[in-house]
């Protein structure tokens, strides 16, 4: 399969999700902005704190989702001098503008309720009134799950956290009904205390959101399913006896870029080596979507049994050690005596690089007249 085929399949992969994510936005922007202008006429008419509230946070969503269309058009600018990697992140950023819409939403709601709360004025709810409010109800539960549903489906984080807030604002709106039918039926007014508690929730929720989205501009560890599943696709080539250091860099939804190290035997030649580098790198690219900017090659004594018997004493060494996960890189020279490879220590350990004092004296022990290569490598998928 040619690579140029494969980058286009990925280019078109974008550009159908960007289309759905649009698409999506514009639903959201529609069904908000009409029960946004309902849910305002209606308060006004009953002189309802949390109705109007209620109104306000769907013109918020209403913000959010030309948010999500703005941020979605700027990451799917192509890569240029200044930004060869693309310009994905943006997603990350638009996400994290919602979640500071939200969190000032409930801000906002909760100052409005301990003001109602200090000062009360008595709600006039009519039958028509609580009718629209109840559709309303349906209709953003329909919103947030299906909103929700397909940012889980295309990876987007800006329509998870719309979906998410889409929902809470339905939760908002049963409350509200609720609280009517208590003052109806009691003649207590609730309004204001609901709307304290119902703004808490939203406070939570936004402050969990951002705190998501600036994990995710920080850089979190690998995907580990991804990981695996690029490290079996590579170790299923012939010839190759292991895939480590495997290295995945995050450019926005959908868009990584990676390096490996790649285990195969000491008689390849050169030839060799640049035909299954390059079937690697289109093979991950077709199945995983992912672009491999490098493939590191270590090699792998086949041929020499006393080599191939002190590889076997070290990683016996290496392994008798509670908190390390892998050993590879492995390769020895007789003369000069000299022995490199990697080790990896897990993040568990207390003092990782106590454990890699500790596994160096040992082989050093075994191989006194050895000089020692030992690279303590971090694996990026460590869950």
């Amino acid at each position: 399969m040619d690579k140029t085929c494969d980058m286009q399949t990925v280019k078109e992969h974008e550009l159908s999700r960007e289309r759905i994510i649009v698409n999506t936005s514009i639903i959201g922007i529609v069904a908000n902005v009409f029960l946004a202008a309902f849910k305002a006429v209606i308060g006004l008419m009953t002189n309802s704190i949390a109705i109007l509230l209620d109104a306000v946070n769907n013109f918020s969503d209403a913000g959010a989702s030309i948010i999500t269309i703005v941020g979605t058009k700027l990451a799917g600018k192509e890569p240029d001098k200044k930004h060869p990697f693309g310009y994905g992140r943006v997603e990350y950023l638009s996400a994290m503008v919602i979640s500071l819409i939200v969190l000032y939403a409930g801000i906002t709601s909760f100052e409005e309720s301990v003001e109602k709360i200090i000062h009360p004025e008595a709600a006039e709810y009519t039958t028509v009134s609580l009718v629209i409010v109840a559709v309303a109800v349906v209709v953003k539960i329909v919103l947030g799950r299906y909103v929700k549903s397909v940012g889980m489906k295309v990876n987007s984080d800006s329509l998870v956290n719309s979906g998410e807030d889409a929902t809470l604002d339905s939760i908002i709106s049963a409350s509200t009904l609720v609280a009517a039918g208590i003052f109806m039926a009691f003649h207590i007014s609730l309004e204001a205390w609901l709307g304290a508690i119902i703004s808490i929730v939203i406070i939570k929720s936004g402050v969990e959101m951002l705190k998501d989205t600036i994990s995710q501009i920080l850089g979190e560890r690998n995907d580990a399913e991804l990981a695996k599943a690029i490290k079996d696709t590579v170790i299923s080539f012939p010839g190759v006896q292991g895939a480590y250091d495997l290295v995945l860099n995050n450019y926005g939804p959908n868009t990584w870029n990676g390096s490996i190290h790649i285990e195969v035997p000491d008689t390849y030649s050169a030839d060799q080596l640049d035909h299954l580098i390059r079937a690697i790198s289109m093979k991950v690219l077709a199945e995983h979507q992912v672009v491999l900017t490098a493939v590191g090659v270590y090699s792998v004594n086949t041929q020499d049994e006393e080599v191939i018997a002190a590889r076997n004493k070290v990683s016996e060494i290496v392994f008798s050690h509670k908190y390390v996960k892998q050993m590879h890189g492995f390769y020895l020279l007789k003369e000069p005596k000299s022995m490199r490879f990697d080790i990896v220590v897990s993040f568990d350990a207390k003092n990782r690089k106590g454990v890699y004092n500790e596994v160096i004296a040992d082989v050093q022990n075994a191989f006194l007249d050895y000089d020692l290569q030992v690279t303590m490598d971090t694996d990026y998928t460590e869950e």
